[in-house]
């Protein structure tokens, strides 16, 4: 019975999002299509020089897709609805 309990609570986890959700949670796949994204850090310890270095990159970047595109099918995949307004008109976008 308890197996069976987890199953059912592991599974209400993949079911469709409200859509306000999904916009908020793809924005970032849809920042990441436009342009890579990266850190560069520099500094100097006891033990001499040091840096680090974050890019990310994403598929869809590489492969031209879209922002726009990438973020209505994000959106689709994770509520099943289409989003309330587009990519553009979203809060927090900054094409």
């Amino acid at each position: 019975m308890r197996a069976l309990l987890a199953i059912a609570v592991l599974l209400a986890g993949c079911g469709p999002v409200p859509v306000a959700q999904a916009e908020r949670d793809c924005l970032e796949r849809a920042r990441l299509a436009q342009q890579p994204r990266g850190t560069i850090g520099v500094g100097a310890s006891n033990s001499g020089p040091a840096a680090r270095l974050d890019v990310t990159i994403s598929s869809d970047f590489i492969l031209g897709r879209d922002p726009s595109a990438v973020f209505d099918a994000c959106v689709m995949q994770r509520s099943g609805d289409m989003p309330s307004r587009p990519l553009y008109l979203q809060p927090g976008w900054r094409g």
